[in-house]
């Protein structure tokens, strides 16, 4: 398990696949911020929740120069299924190996009912034009969470 990241550190580097298997590489935004957020499976009830809200403020975001990444540890088919069943917008793709979870500090040790286990923790980053971190936040909530950052980036 690697370290959170904190505002100021370069934002790591990754090439994964989406949901129809092409390759997303963080690179390809250079020049643009993007909110890379990491949930810890599609068609769950509340990574359903965080996807729609980002899909419905995806205009808003683009507007002020954001993109959108998800980042689970699903397969790029369940991801599919995931974008066709909720008529998500937002760029879902695929690390089953956690490689680039572990790597933004989004794969750890969880609690939960008293039972520690690994698992995704949800976490939203912030990466400016320049490939930098400009916010980490970790442990978000899925219900609220993407109008506090609209808040909080001022949008």
């Amino acid at each position: 398990m690697s370290e959170r990241l904190q505002p100021g550190d370069t934002a790591p580097a990754f090439t994964l696949p989406d949901a129809d298997g092409n390759e997303v590489s963080l690179a390809d935004h250079k020049g643009r911020k993007v909110i890379v957020y990491f949930y810890p499976s599609a068609l769950t009830p509340g990574c359903t929740k965080q996807a729609c809200d980002f899909t419905d403020n995806l205009d808003l975001l683009a507007g002020a120069g954001y993109d959108v990444i998800g980042v689970s540890p699903d397969k790029p088919e369940k991801l599919a299924k995931f974008r066709e069943q909720e008529n998500l917008k937002v760029t879902l793709v695929a690390d089953p190996d956690k490689t680039v979870l572990d790597a933004y500090g989004a794969f750890g040790e969880k609690k939960n009912y008293g039972k520690t286990y690994l698992g995704v923790i949800r976490s939203t980053i912030v990466v400016d034009e320049e490939g930098k971190v400009e916010r980490a936040l970790y442990n978000v909530r899925a219900t609220g969470h993407v109008a506090k950052i609209i808040k909080d980036l001022e949008i």
